[in-house]
């Protein structure tokens, strides 16, 4: 889903034109760095639904109790927003607060159960997740959409820009989609 959360993110620079497409990217992958820092610690941790192919697309079961809890994205995205509006005022904050917590919701439509409520799944609730990665069709075409609505909100951020500025942005924002397809197709096939 990495494609799609970036696309999502890429898209987001329609409602906050003020903030750098680095931002937005880095706050819709934001869980995921926090996540990378607890999985070296051996706090949270991954494991492959088959040994044989570990790197299938959707075939891990993830153990994120404290990054990918509902509570702890929440707590993650709030604290994002919080520091992005210091910087980029309070539409900025925003949304920088809601592409971050954005990273969740579209794990729980993709991911197996395996996302809890409270962190360290404190009470041992039962965990959340759709399963969109058993269907693996369906869960590319939700990620393609997001790539090309994202792409699509993108281009359209674009022609608001002054002439200089619109032909460099026009050109960023090729570049990005050409990216952003290229980790979906390298993602979708297992590249």
């Amino acid at each position: 889903m990495t494609p799609g959360h970036f696309g999502l993110a890429a898209g987001a620079k329609k409602f906050a034109p003020r903030v750098p497409l680095w931002a937005l990217f880095l706050s819709t992958y934001l869980l995921d760095v926090v996540f990378v820092f607890l999985l070296a610690a051996g706090v949270e941790s991954i494991t492959p639904l088959d040994p044989a192919h570990p790197n299938a697309y959707g075939e891990l079961l993830i153990h994120a109790e404290y990054t990918h809890s509902l509570v702890g994205a929440l707590v993650i995205s709030a604290l994002a927003g919080w520091l992005a509006s210091r910087r980029w005022e309070r539409r900025g904050g925003i949304t920088i607060g809601i592409v971050t917590f954005s990273h969740w919701i579209l794990d729980l439509l993709v991911h197996r159960p395996d996302l809890p409520i409270l962190p360290g799944n404190i009470g041992n609730l039962p965990l959340l997740g759709f399963g969109l990665w058993e269907y693996p069709r369906a869960s590319m075409a939700l990620e393609l959409i997001l790539i090309l609505v994202g792409a699509t909100l993108y281009l359209f951020s674009v022609i608001k820009l002054s002439e200089e500025n619109r032909r460099r942005a026009w050109t960023a924002s090729l570049a990005t989609t050409a990216l952003l397809l290229s980790l979906f197709f390298a993602n979708t096939f297992g590249l």
